[in-house]
């Protein structure tokens, strides 16, 4: 067994941006210095994408199997799989059922190579929803085992995994954040907050918290409503739903702390108030550790920051991503930002258990 845990990390959609932060993430000593990285995907793919970041002294070295792997930096390992015949007719930047296929057989290799215990822990760059689901349609279910359709790669890990239990986490250095619900519109998501989902949400942050080596993780709760309904003036969710979750939590020893007014309670889990905060929907959650982690230089138009990590809690195997999309805009063009991919490494170092 490597000292070092081998950590298998998907291109993402080769129309995106994720085979150039590829190569800019992989360029970090650091990242060699913690793990032993293989990406899963097209080896001519992460070869273009070598070139539009201007590192022509990288050598993309291709494997057939995991074991054929290096782990030398200066070396990206590739396990390589024929996805894109033709690459320098590929269309970057763009939706297609070609970029969309290939997505998702990295992610579906990568998670056998986790299942099979080849590799240690599995970081995802971003794919396109749109272009996925295009090719899952298309291909009506022939290259996915059936399925046809996938909200996106927790939907996918959950499959695969066969998986009933588990939620979305974001991290930005200490300040963390779980779902209750995510891809679903906001009418559905406040259906969704039930006492039992919200009780397994806190449950899943306090066992991740207790993973990362935190001994007793302060667990907050956010509420649904403006105030926290103000004792069911906006609303009796917090009332019927959130509390007693809350209470059954306390009952298992858990510190669940709430429900607190969704306005203050990221303030003070910057603060250093708590470990973990539970959120009851996809938008209350994203906003404020994009808010902190995204950083947007006025002065040179660019972004400064795109920082984030995406986990998925409760799976038998780890997985860690960035926490941003495709960024078709600025694909092909070797200006993309890797420290969220840099960071979803770590994370997924560090939960391994395995951390230098």
């Amino acid at each position: 067994m490597n000292a070092k845990p081998i950590v298998g990390i998907t291109m993402g959609d080769p129309a995106g941006n994720g085979p150039e932060i590829t190569v800019k993430a992989l360029a970090h000593a650091e990242i060699y210095d913690s793990c032993c990285p293989i990406v899963v995907g097209d080896a001519k793919i992460i070869e273009q994408a070598a070139r539009f970041v201007g590192r022509p002294d990288i050598t993309i070295h291709r494997c057939e199997k995991v074991s054929d792997a290096k782990f030398q930096q200066g070396v990206i390992d590739v396990l390589h799989l024929e996805l894109i015949p033709d690459v320098e007719k590929f269309p970057i930047g763009q939706v297609s059922i070609e970029g969309g296929n290939a997505a998702f057989q990295c992610v579906k290799k990568v998670i056998e190579l986790a299942l099979a215990g080849e590799v240690d822990a599995t970081c995802t760059n971003a794919l396109n929803k749109e272009a996925m689901n295009k090719a899952l349609e298309f291909y009506h279910g022939e290259n996915s085992d059936g399925y046809t359709h996938f909200d996106g790669h927790t939907e996918i890990y959950a499959t695969y995994t066969n998986t009933k239990k588990y939620t979305m986490m974001l991290a930005h250095h200490d300040l963390r954040v779980v779902h209750v619900s995510t891809h679903v519109s906001l009418r559905e998501a406040c259906d969704r907050v039930k006492k039992a989902r919200v009780l397994e949400v806190i449950e899943i942050a306090h066992k991740a918290c207790k993973d990362m080596g935190i001994e007793n993780p302060k667990v907050a709760v956010a509420g649904l409503n403006p105030h926290c309904g103000e004792n069911g003036l906006f609303g009796t969710e917090e009332i019927e739903e959130i509390k007693p979750a809350i209470e059954a939590a306390k009952a298992e020893g858990i510190n669940a702390i709430g429900p607190i007014p969704p306005d203050s309670v990221f303030s003070e889990a910057l603060g250093g108030w708590y470990d973990i905060v539970v959120c009851m929907y996809h938008d209350q959650g994203h906003i404020p550790l994009k808010t902190v982690g995204f950083v947007y230089d006025r002065e040179k138009q660019e972004w400064k920051a795109v920082e984030g990590v995406n986990v998925t809690l409760g799976l038998p195997i780890i997985r860690a991503s960035v926490d941003h999309g495709t960024d078709f805009y600025h694909a092909g063009k070797g200006n993309g930002n890797e420290l969220s991919l840099v960071n979803a490494i770590k994370y997924a170092v560090k939960m391994t258990g395995r951390e230098a």
